[in-house]
C-alpha cells in the first residue's frame, strides 16, 4: 500500500515540476508549484516525518508561493511581453538529462538497506530551532518582508518617478 501511495506522489511531484516549467502562465506556474510541494509534503508523510511534512506545507506551500503570487501580481509583467520565451532550454534539457543520467545510476547502485520507519525526536529538533537557527529565521524572514515591500513599492510607482 505505501509503494503505490508513493508512486503516485511521486507522479503527482513530477508532474507538478513538468507543469511549473512547460506552462506560459505565471500564476499557473506558481499553483502547478504548490500542487508539486505538497505532494513531497505527502511523501514526508509516507516516511514518519511529520515535522518536516508541516514545515513544508507551511513554508513552502504557504508562503514561498504566497510571496511568489504577490509578486506576479504587484510586478507589471504587461511592459515586458517575451521575457518568458528562452532560446536555452535545449540546453537546459540536455543538462537535465545528463543530471538524470548520474542520478539513476547512483540511487540504483547505492539502494537504501534499512527501511525500518523511525519517529524522530522533536525536542531535538525544537532546541535547535529555538536556540541555533532562531537568528537565521528571523533575518529570512526579514528579507522576504523587504522584498514584498520592495515589489509594492515598485509596482506603485508611476512611470518615470523610478
Amino acid at each position: 500500500m505505501a509503494w503505490v501511495l508513493f508512486i503516485a506522489l511521486a507522479v503527482v511531484t513530477l508532474g507538478g515540476g513538468l507543469a511549473v516549467v512547460a506552462t506560459r502562465n505565471v500564476v499557473h506556474a506558481a499553483l502547478a508549484l504548490l500542487v508539486s510541494l505538497v505532494a513531497v509534503a505527502g511523501v514526508y508523510l509516507l516516511v514518519y516525518a511529520e515535522f518536516l511534512a508541516l514545515v513544508q506545507v507551511l513554508i513552502y506551500g504557504g508562503a514561498i508561493v504566497i510571496v511568489l503570487v504577490f509578486a506576479i501580481m504587484l510586478t507589471r509583467s504587461a511592459e515586458y511581453p517575451r521575457t518568458s520565451d528562452n532560446r536555452q532550454w535545449p540546453l537546459a534539457a540536455v543538462a537535465a538529462l545528463g543530471l538524470l543520467a548520474v542520478l539513476v545510476p547512483a540511487f540504483l547502485i547505492n539502494a537504501v538497506q534499512d527501511t525500518e520507519a523511525k519517529n524522530a525526536a522533536f525536542t531535538g529538533i525544537a532546541q535547535s530551532l529555538f536556540t541555533t537557527w532562531a537568528v537565521p529565521f528571523e533575518i529570512a524572514s526579514l528579507v522576504l518582508l523587504v522584498a514584498l515591500i520592495g515589489a509594492i513599492i515598485i509596482a506603485r510607482s508611476g512611470p518615470g518617478e523610478n
